[in-house]
């Protein structure tokens, strides 16, 4: 079979240096270490030591591709330290409505900050006229936490010299704000929730108790228990979570959610991830209302994939640094110039899978002129009739498989196209819907795709560019000899599965560099005449052949050199070896070459 144009990778290849050979090695050997032995914890500290930029791209690669089984797998690995360096600290209220703030935990040992919640126990009591206190044993450090008469908060007591409790870091910008004073170290919210009452058991000097919050913790080294976390990778796939989770580090570069029942996304959620690049939000439940204005104000994100979700229009509040996105699998059936003008930066559109043209028009004129840069375009599978008028002339690959499309008509690109790949299969093309002038522009075109449509004939003024021809599933009878004159630089042609009975003598001749020619599944009588001298494997199975003429291998051979030819099939085809003509193959390389059955 002829080789197809490269379909979209979805994920660009990145290249690892020589130098971070063995840091994969390392941490490939870590997973594997921790898999096998069910009882060992894998630290996170011990992680992220060996991770780095270009390993987090060949992480994020390897996520995206795995299995859901085998990404399963992998994100169940522990990454928090082991159970016992972890401590819970309790405060023993004076009353048993009393709830106290939280605060922060630091641990010299641990250089992950985690995040500590005090807990109340209720109908414990003290005696009267003694403040409440609790003793909190950490490597034989003993912290003694007091609650001063004056202020609600409690005051951390310094007993040993050797080990201080501090407050972690956090970034600036954030909703957590740490002020210090000479005898109190108190944590306050951003934003705190009612104050209730206490109707009986409240002392006179105490009459509101503070409901403690949930407080906002996006610290760099803390990971969302819904996730694992890796470097800068934060991967919260397959969770069936219904939000993006709380607390994901702001200086995440890549985050996938992907497989997940996401049905709306946090109005400026988004916006504080300052260094996110990648976000993955496939195969959710998305729909337009949930993302409006969700992803406006990220000033660094290249690639998103919103596939598979319930989207019905494409987002108009795209960032302008995007690069690449996904939008196949989805309900689109409009876009509006309007929705491109905000990221002119697009190099891949990638929008298969859809509704696009409603069947019985077209996209709208010039709808993706903003788009100067683009250079991959992915319209696949929509029900466009035709092919879109004014696409940008940066456009390299262009893929139209199985769409209505008749006619390609002239003035698909207004000047000359930078245009290298169209795939225009599985489409309803005619020859008549195939203009003299459809490609006039494209003269850097090399990889044409015009299988499975309804072709009667070889295309005439095809670009002189063109190295791979792919001509396969159609209605074409005949090859005449001039058919493809024109296509010197032609190397790989493809005219399998038609209704070929008659190959005119030297139709094939006049293609210098033809390497590969595909002639299965036709009701050819007898191997083609005179096939090119650089030919290296012709493929003839499924015909009707019965004979082998002199001059279809070695015609034209005065020197008596052994052909280019490397491989013959000629199998399921009505020959009688009997027969044949052994000066037929004299120019061959032997009778290996030539397969029968």
């Amino acid at each position: 079979m002829l080789p197809n144009p490269t379909a979209i990778n979805p994920i660009s290849a990145s290249t690892v240096a020589a130098d971070e050979v063995r840091s994969v090695s390392l941490l490939e050997g870590l997973l594997t270490e921790v898999l096998q032995s069910p009882g060992r914890h894998l630290k996170r500290n011990e992680l992220e030591v060996k991770t780095s930029p270009i390993l987090e791209d060949v992480m994020v690669k390897s996520m995206l591709f795995k299995s859901a089984q085998k990404l399963q797998t992998t994100t169940e690995i522990s990454t928090e330290p082991p159970k016992e360096a972890e401590f819970v600290p309790r405060v023993r209220a004076a009353t048993p409505t009393k709830e106290a703030n939280s605060t922060l935990k630091s641990n010299e040992n641990n250089p992950t900050a985690k995040l500590v919640e005090y807990m109340q126990e209720p109908n414990i009591t003290q005696p009267a006229g003694k403040p409440a206190t609790a003793k909190l044993m950490e490597n034989n450090t003993i912290v003694v936490v007091k609650r001063n008469k004056a202020s609600p908060h409690p005051q951390l007591t310094k007993a040993s010299p050797k080990t201080q409790l501090t407050p972690a870091k956090t970034p600036s910008g954030r909703p957590i704000k740490i002020n210090k004073s000479s005898k109190n170290k108190t944590i306050k919210t951003s934003k705190e929730k009612k104050r209730k009452k206490d109707n009986k058991t409240k002392r006179p000097s105490e009459k509101k108790e503070v409901t403690p919050t949930y407080f906002p913790y996006f610290m760099d080294n803390y990971c969302p228990p819904e996730c694992a976390c890796y470097g800068r990778v934060v991967q919260c796939s397959d969770k069936g979570v219904d939000k993006v989770p709380y607390g994901i580090p702001y200086n995440a570069r890549y985050i996938l959610l992907m497989n997940n029942h996401i049905n709306s996304i946090q109005l400026d959620l988004l916006n504080e991830y300052v260094s996110m690049e990648f976000l993955v939000l496939s195969n959710n439940r998305l729909t337009d209302g949930a993302i409006e204005g969700a992803f406006e104000g990220i000033p660094a994100l290249k690639r998103l994939y919103l596939d598979r979700n319930l989207l019905e229009s494409v987002p108009t509040d795209l960032p302008h640094s995007l690069e690449e996105l996904r939008l196949d699998n989805n309900q689109l059936s409009v876009m509006s110039e309007a929705a491109w003008a905000r990221c002119p930066g697009l190099l891949v559109l990638s929008l298969s899978n859809n509704s696009l043209g409603n069947g019985s028009d077209s996209l709208p004129n010039a709808v993706l002129s903003p788009l100067s840069h683009l250079r991959t375009l992915n319209l696949d599978h929509n029900q466009l009739t035709s092919v879109p008028l004014g696409l940008p002339l940066s456009i390299k690959e262009l893929y139209l498989k199985g769409n209505l499309i008749e006619q390609f008509r002239e003035g698909a690109f207004n000047g000359i196209s930078e245009l290298v790949v169209l795939d225009l299969s599985a489409n309803k093309l005619t020859n008549k819907g195939l203009l003299r002038d459809s490609l006039l522009n494209a003269t850097h075109l090399e990889s044409l795709n015009l299988e499975g449509n309804r072709l009667k004939q070889v295309p005439r003024h095809l670009p002189y560019s063109l190295k791979t021809l792919n001509l396969e599933g159609n209605l074409i009878s005949s090859i005449k000899r001039a058919a493809l004159n024109r296509l010197k630089n032609l190397e790989h042609l493809g005219l399998a599965r038609n209704k070929i009975f008659k190959v005119a003598p030297g139709a094939f001749k006049a293609l210098p560099v033809l390497h590969q020619l595909d002639l299965c599944h036709n009701t050819l009588r007898q191997v083609p005449r005179q096939l090119p001298q650089a030919l290296h494997s012709i493929a003839l199975t499924h015909n009707k052949i019965q004979s082998v003429p002199r001059d279809a291998f070695c015609w034209g051979n005065t020197s008596l050199s052994l052909s280019g030819l490397v491989r013959v099939q000629l199998e399921h085809n009505l020959i009688n070896m009997g027969k044949l003509d052994a000066q037929a193959f004299k120019c061959l390389r032997g009778f290996q070459v030539v397969h029968f059955y």
